[in-house]
């Protein structure tokens, strides 16, 4: 059996995450412990005999990086014995790979770790001195994942020095998150053809300035415009109240709050596209979901659902910016919906966690075994 210890400083927040591990101790070969570092203990998270919470730093140590790591990284000895473990399991690059990296050192214990919004979009960015840590983290990993080509891509376009990139990208792969196996219940049967006379638009996400939805609703003006009329959903947790209000007025809008799955399940059959031209997405779980209900999408170019199907197959690509191009691929989806609808219900598969799982634990068996474990 290989020992696998998660280092995950977002896995309070993130039912994904907890998901992923749910489906991880489903195989007989992997046993897994998850530590969970956080400067509160107010979590909804209780402290199980395979996941410790543990509060290790303060906020303010977050602007003194190698030192907040320092404290994790004791807190993690502390809690295990590190020689215990086969592998480590980093879910950030700079909070939880650094960890690993410095654990890596001391016990030659290998780890494996994930590049994700904030490692690109804050530390990698903005964090000019610590660029050459997060170098050597790749460097010394023994697998590096990527949610989508499109985060991996400007990764290594902007920040990975050309002489580093060949050996970096060879132990590099794209794994993109799975979503909770409710969505696959009862989603077998072939969607109702759509109504070219009412186009059913929905949205689930956070209203904020990121989603983009007021750009929706003017490409969806354009396309009432041509003649045809629509119903638009959007549902979620407010987050930004101004644009709220900005997106209510239209009348071909209607909120919803924030729903669980099978309340979402049963909205999403009685639509007909899903569209997010979200400026920034790491991966967009959302999409996936959709197209499990046989819903096509509409995406952002170059961000984090782009790629993971070739253009056309469960939807298209847009300009998050540009209303027309939303209008111009509406259109297009009406026009071949039953054909895109069924690829989503077939190709939606790649998402259930058994199969995304079961790469992660390959990866895990080929990096022991050259252990000689």
């Amino acid at each position: 059996m290989i020992k696998v210890l998660h280092i995950n400083c977002n896995y309070t927040g993130n039912h994904v995450h907890r998901t992923m591990i749910q489906h991880l101790n489903n195989n007989e070969d992997i046993c897994s412990n998850v530590f969970v570092p956080v400067y509160s203990e107010k979590s909804d998270l209780k402290q199980t005999n395979n996941v410790v919470v543990k509060k290790c730093f303060k906020r303010i140590d977050r602007f003194v990086f190698y030192y907040k790591s320092k404290k994790i990284r004791k807190a993690v000895e502390n809690a295990y014995q590190i020689k215990d473990f086969d592998i480590f399991h980093a879910y950030t690059l700079y909070t939880d790979g650094n960890v690993a990296y410095k654990l890596n050192k001391k016990y030659n214990i290998p780890y494996v770790v994930a590049v994700r919004n904030t490692d690109v979009n804050t530390f990698f960015k903005y964090r000019f001195y610590l660029r050459r840590r997060g170098i050597k983290i790749l460097q010394n990993a023994s697998a590096v994942f990527f949610l989508s080509k499109a985060y991996k891509d400007e990764t290594f376009n902007k920040y990975i020095p050309q002489k580093y990139k060949d050996d970096i990208n060879k132990k590099t792969y794209i794994i993109p998150n799975g979503i909770d196996d409710l969505w696959f219940l009862n989603n077998n049967i072939e969607k109702n053809k759509i109504d070219k006379n009412l186009i059913k638009i929905v949205y689930s996400g956070r209203i904020d300035k990121n989603k983009n939805i007021e750009t929706t609703q003017k490409a969806l003006e354009i396309l009432r415009n041509k003649g045809i009329n629509y119903k638009f959903s959007v549902v979620g947790p407010i987050d930004n109240k101004k644009i709220y209000n900005r997106i209510i007025k239209n009348k071909n809008t209607i909120y919803f709050p924030k729903m669980d799955i099978k309340e979402l399940i049963n909205l999403y059959k009685k639509n007909d596209i899903f569209i997010m031209p979200s400026k920034k997405e790491t991966f967009g779980i959302v999409y996936a979901e959709a197209i499990s209900q046989g819903l096509p999408v509409i995406y952002t170019k170059g961000q984090g659902f782009d790629y993971q199907f070739k253009e056309g197959v469960v939807g298209f690509h847009v300009d998050y910016n540009n209303p027309n191009e939303i209008t111009k691929k509406i259109k297009e989806i009406i026009e071949k919906y039953n054909e895109i609808s069924n690829n989503c219900l077939i190709n939606c598969k790649e998402f259930k966690w058994d199969k995304i799982c079961n790469k992660y634990i390959e990866l895990y068996k080929t990096i022991t075994k050259d252990r000689g474990i």
